[in-house]
């Protein structure tokens, strides 16, 4: 039973990450519909506005009627989005509400499924089996985008390519959720009662909320925007890279989740923080060719996939398995202003042409979080 968890976690994971490959779409978007790159962005920062809002309560939801039911109805309102989008060819608005708000809500619904079973069924490997679990995020962008990718090169248009895969998703992960259940022995009079006024001034609960907050910042700009950060890519080489950043994403969780089981939550999200400022720092010494943008697309890739994984352990951690459902998801709140990222980048993109400038301040916010995290190391024993 364990391994049908595992494997239907990664398949539901797959079709959520399918929002990852936005990018694949924005060049072709704004040709067809004569709008800017920050106009592009709306449905991709729309999703991650409404997705992280979602879980906000969707941890008392799936605690409330199961995860099953919760993955089911998650499900439907993902798929149901993305086929929604396909009208906006008439109007954008369609796409926004569509890939931004229905499919948001419907993956915030989903995502925490995954994560709070599985660490409930593997309590000894949090980090690992967490990293597994969302693995297929990362794996499901490069997958679509590469399939994305040649349909749009043999002339389908984006809002074509959103009714087929919303169908797709809708089948996958409802049949996914009939998989998913919590362990014969839980059973919630398990857990401990935690307010949330409680949890959310905790300062060990703000540090992670704003450590991860820079992480996902960091992600989001580059994922959003890759294929344009080397302007003279063409449409193979930015589907490339698309799939690059979403496949190095998938490794890094497992990677970083089983290097989170055999070190302190602190030193973890240091050296994962530190690896993302550097690299947005070295961004105009990469960025400069057809090989950079790759190499650059795998290696923040690889450090934003452990984002999704090193936080959830620690709230694990620190609170306790029983409790990842809701604590991750309030956590997992910092989507919120990190959303803001792609139009942050987007909108100095539209008035330098360069990324270079967003990058560097992002990379400077990412080095106070860590000067934050050590100078309250002795709140992080675990």
């Amino acid at each position: 039973m364990r391994i049908m968890i595992i494997l239907s976690a990664l398949l539901m994971q797959v079709c959520l990450g399918a929002t990852y490959s936005w990018s694949v779409y924005v060049h072709h978007i704004k040709s067809i519909l004569d709008i800017s790159q920050t106009q592009a962005q709306i449905p991709f920062s729309v999703f991650y506005f409404i997705f992280p809002a979602t879980m906000i309560f969707s941890g008392t939801l799936v605690d409330r009627i199961g995860p099953r039911f919760s993955t089911i109805l998650g499900g439907v309102l993902f798929g149901s989005g993305w086929l929604i989008s396909s009208f906006g060819a008439s109007n954008f608005i369609f796409t926004i509400l569509g890939n931004g708000l229905i499919a948001g809500i419907g993956a915030g619904i989903a995502y925490i499924v995954p994560i709070s079973t599985c660490i409930k069924w593997f309590p000894n490997n949090k980090g690992l089996v967490t990293g597994v679990a969302v693995a297929g995020f990362g794996g499901g962008a490069a997958l679509v985008s590469y399939i994305s990718g040649y349909l749009l090169k043999l002339g389908l248009t984006p809002f074509q390519l959103f009714a087929y895969l919303g169908i797709a998703f809708l089948f996958l992960i409802v049949f996914a959720g009939f998989f998913m259940k919590n362990p014969p022995d839980f059973t919630l009079s398990n857990s401990i009662s935690l307010k949330f006024r409680d949890i959310i001034t905790d300062s060990r609960f703000i540090i992670l909320y704003f450590c991860m907050f820079t992480g996902l910042a960091a992600g989001f700009a580059i994922n959003a925007n890759i294929k344009e950060l080397f302007q003279s890519a063409t449409l193979l080489t930015g589907v490339s890279a698309v799939s690059f950043f979403a496949i190095a994403n998938a490794a890094g969780r497992v990677i970083w989740g089983s290097i989170f089981d055999r070190a302190s939550s602190r030193v973890i999200i240091q050296i994962n923080l530190l690896s993302q400022a550097l690299l947005l720092f070295a961004s105009p010494f990469i960025l400069i060719s057809a090989p950079g943008l790759q190499l650059f697309a795998v290696l923040s890739g690889f450090n934003y996939g452990g984002v999704l994984v090193i936080y959830a352990g620690s709230v694990a951690r620190i609170w306790g398995a029983e409790k990842v459902g809701s604590i991750y998801g309030w956590l997992f709140s910092s989507n919120i202003p990190g959303a803001v990222a792609p139009l942050f980048a987007g909108y100095f993109f539209d008035r330098t042409g360069t990324f270079t400038t967003p990058l560097y301040i992002i990379g400077a916010i990412i080095l106070s979080a860590i000067v934050i995290l050590q100078v309250s190391k002795e709140r992080f024993a675990c």
